[in-house]
This record gives structure tokens, sequence and C-alpha cells, in this order.
């Protein structure tokens, strides 16, 4: 049920973008934002349902394959769409895009994890699925199993590592440098998942967490906002 709520989930957003691209050409800012936000809530969504199913035997045989499978499709499907406010700076910082354009994405991009949030909690509460059970009266089920100055340190290594990878792999033909990207997010997510969560994107983070950002904002925020943050812009100045 999980999977094919998720497959509905990227049919549908899919179905969604080819119809902005058709119907806004015209409107270039709107059609940025809805393409933005529509390719961010299908990452934000899915990812909501993957944590459910992280717990599913054999551990973490199962999360690993679903994580490194749908962040292929992901590639494969959202193409043209960065997803992560650490990966708007870049362009950003080039001149490849204005700030105005760029500040449209970010809005784009938190504007969806609210939106998928939303709308898990929803198809949650409906229990069509075992993992859905529960689900909701979790609260604040912290990523954060280590302590803050590690977990800060660790978002900005895999921050760095994982925009300086894309940066290295543009070059690369797209079928096979979706698969390159997907491995790396897959390999990060085995060797940090247990301390952090591996998540990297300040998007992301807060669909995921949204409530961790309640209780402890300013912990919250160093470490999924700040450090991957941080992390992109040392990776631009250095390299």
């Amino acid at each position: 049920t999980s999977l094919l709520l998720m497959a509905g989930i990227m049919v549908t957003v899919g179905l969604c973008r080819r119809l902005t691209r058709r119907r806004l050409r015209a409107h270039q800012r709107l059609c940025t934002f809805l393409l933005e936000m529509l390719s961010t809530f299908q990452i934000c969504a899915c990812t909501n349902e993957l944590c459910l199913l992280g717990n599913v035997e054999p551990k973490p045989h199962t999360a690993l394959t679903l994580t490194y499978g749908f962040t292929v499709l992901h590639g494969l499907t959202l193409t043209g769409s960065t997803c992560n406010p650490c990966g708007t700076l870049q362009p950003m910082w080039g001149g490849g895009i204005s700030v105005k354009t760029g500040g449209l994405k970010i809005a784009a991009q938190f504007v969806a994890a609210v939106l998928a949030r939303v709308f898990m909690h929803f198809i949650w509460s409906l229990e069509m699925a075992e993992p859905h059970f529960g689900a909701l009266s979790q609260g604040c089920g912290s990523p954060m199993q280590t302590t803050e100055m590690q977990a800060f340190c660790i978002e900005l290594l895999f921050s760095v590592v994982f925009q300086l990878s894309v940066l290295r792999v543009e070059g690369v033909n797209p079928k096979y440098k979706v698969h390159l990207i997907a491995l790396l997010i897959t390999m990060l997510v085995y060797a940090g998942g247990n301390l952090t969560g591996a998540i990297f994107n300040p998007a992301l983070a807060f669909s995921l967490h949204a409530n961790c950002f309640y209780d402890k904002f300013l912990s919250y925020s160093l470490v999924y906002w700040i450090a991957p943050s941080l992390g992109k812009f040392l990776m631009l100045y250095v390299f």
C-alpha cells in the first residue's frame, strides 16, 4: 500500500508538472514557483512515507533499497528542479539566476514541505497501511542521536560531499548520473542515518521533523538549516 501511495504521488505530480508547463508557459515566475513546489512536494511526501518503512525487516536493507530506488525515480522524473534550498544557492552565487528567482524557488520548496507534511498526516489518519497506525501520535521522532556539535559537523560534511559530487558529475551521461547520485545518497544515509538522519536538505528536514523544530527550534535550525547551507557556501568558496 505504501509503495502504491508513493507511485500515485509521483504520477500525479508528473501530470501536474506537465500541465503547468503547457498552461503557464507565458507566466514565467508562476510556472517556476509551481514546478519547484510540485517537485519538492513529491520528494518530501515520498520521504515522509519512506521514514515509516525504515523498520521493515530486514533492516536496514529494505530501507536502503527503497532509498536508492526512489532517489533514482526522483532524478528521472524531476529534471530541472533542485528541490533543495542549498542547491538553489549555487546558481544564485554564480549569477546563473537572479536573487528574486532564487528566493522564489526557496519559498516554493518550503511551501511544498509544509503541504507535504499536511497531506501525509491526512493520509496517515486514514490508516490505509500497517505502518500508518500510530504515526500521528509519535510527536517529535528526533533523528538527532548524537551531540548537537557532532550532528552539526555531520550535516555540514554531508552537504559538502553531496554538493561537490553533484558538481563533479555534471558532465556525466544523465542516465548514469542519476544512479551515481542515488548511490551517493544511499551511502550517506547508511553512514549517518542513525546519527542525524543524513538529510542535508533544509526543506526536507522541516517536512520530516516539523514537530522537532517547534520544540527545539535553535538546535534543529542550527543542524538542519545552517549546517547544510554553510557547507554549500564553504564548497563554493573553496572549489
